[in-house]
């Protein structure tokens, strides 16, 4: 019998591949992991040991097949609609499959928007903001803007009536216009469900030149294998300060007049933590349940760890559900907390982060003590910004209320009995 659990897998069916070169991308370089030879386009018996595995093994009642790339749309229409028809055969009684798929959007017509719709898909479109801030690094593989063919691809989701989200890269760019930022997804593109993922491009002293180049380029070239690696980083990735003033002017423009209208997933994931909840990975005290499946069946303990050292296995040799619970993952969620620094657990906002994620923990602590997250400064100065008002709103949740009250009571005290 096949033991179930808790994960959450991202799967690549076209490996890195993929029609952008978007400069910070460092997933681009991990075609250089398998020989150029082979296809990074996935065969369809892995697609069936994929979906017959996962559904195999994971808890219902909901379960979810979740694409991501490099380009996913590369893999073709028909793969996609081969995969949803291998998930109602394999689908247990009782269990709902949701269908996630992650893109840049440019590849995106009334064909591929009426098979999301079709579907029940939840597209995710990667997005960085206005037309400059975007086309800064989110460029083709000629160097040209991107930003013309990818709100393109937004709109026709929209004209489709398509669940979207956007995914929105904070780098050197971008991070000292939040509110250009944030206001063109509310109020030009009408986007209510916004992920907010800081870049932070490590390097050592003898690859920082090549990485700030970029991480594209033909197999063969002289660019680097990135890894979780070094203590320098690029000239593209959000500096800490920057990275926490950047969430400080979003956070408090969407608490005066967006709460419960735009869903800004770091937001939503901080006041879990006030409830004592913790709603993803990075700042959950432990990790390990959320992988990711390459191509050719390879699976790896993180989408931030495709590295040789992360490979579980793969799943036509060994079933997917006995990798999730190896041992060997088991130790990578363990060491997210194990490896925190006196430092942190001395921080009083320890709940709210557990050191956030083990990729980012390469700086030296003010006690010298190593391994502190390089974003700390700036999430502590948001975490400590936002107390006040997630007490507020936890206090509510707790009483049964709607965190969106909270409007009213900063407006002066007028929403407290709206919804009593």
């Amino acid at each position: 019998m096949t033991a179930k659990s808790a994960y959450h897998l991202l799967t690549k069916p076209a490996g890195a591949a993929c029609n952008l070169s978007c400069a910070y991308c460092f997933f681009l370089s991990k075609e250089q992991l398998y020989p150029a030879r082979e296809s990074p386009l996935m065969r369809d018996d892995v697609l069936e040991a994929y979906i017959r595995q996962l559904l195999a093994s994971s808890f219902g009642p909901e379960v979810e097949v979740a694409w991501q790339g490099g380009e996913p749309m590369l893999r073709g229409i028909d793969f996609f609609r081969r995969s949803v028809a291998l998930a109602n055969k394999y689908r247990p009684p009782g269990t709902r499959v949701l269908h996630t798929i992650q893109t840049n959007g440019t590849l995106i017509d009334d064909e591929w928007a009426k098979f999301f719709k079709q579907n029940g898909y939840l597209v995710g479109v990667s997005i960085d903001g206005p037309r400059a801030l975007h086309d800064a690094y989110r460029v083709t593989k000629g160097a040209e803007a991107s930003f013309d063919d990818v709100i393109r691809g937004w709109n026709c989701l929209q004209k489709h009536k398509v669940d979207a989200n956007v995914l929105c890269t904070v780098h050197a760019a971008n991070a000292n216009h939040p509110l250009d930022v944030y206001r063109f997804f509310r109020d030009e593109l009408d986007a209510r469900y916004i992920q907010l993922i800081p870049i932070v491009e490590r390097a050592t002293p003898e690859t920082i030149a090549l990485a700030n180049r970029g991480w594209g380029g033909p197999k063969g070239s002289d660019r680097p294998l990135y890894a979780q690696t070094g203590n320098l980083v690029t000239n593209r990735s959000v500096k800490a300060d920057q990275f926490g003033k950047f969430l400080i002017a979003i956070f408090d423009e969407w608490v005066k007049r967006d709460v419960g209208k735009a869903f800004v997933v770091t937001f939503d994931v901080a006041l879990g933590s006030w409830l004592g909840q913790y709603n993803s990975c990075i700042v959950s005290p432990t990790c390990g349940a959320s992988l990711v499946m390459e191509h050719n069946g390879d699976v790896y303990s993180c989408d931030h760890y495709v590295e040789p050292d992360h490979r579980l296995g793969n799943v036509r040799q060994t079933p997917l559900g006995e990798l999730v619970l190896s041992e060997k993952q088991r130790r990578f969620g363990e060491a997210k907390y194990a490896t925190l620094p006196q430092y942190c657990r001395g921080c009083p906002v320890l709940f709210a982060c557990y050191g956030e994620c083990p990729r980012n923990r390469f700086i030296t602590a003010p006690t010298g003590e190593e391994g502190l997250n390089y974003l700390c400064e700036g999430y502590k100065a948001f975490y400590q910004h936002i107390d006040k008002p997630m007490r507020i709103m936890a206090d509510l949740v707790r009483r049964g209320r709607f965190a969106d009250e909270i409007m009213g009571l900063q407006a002066g005290g007028q929403g407290a009995e709206r919804r009593s």
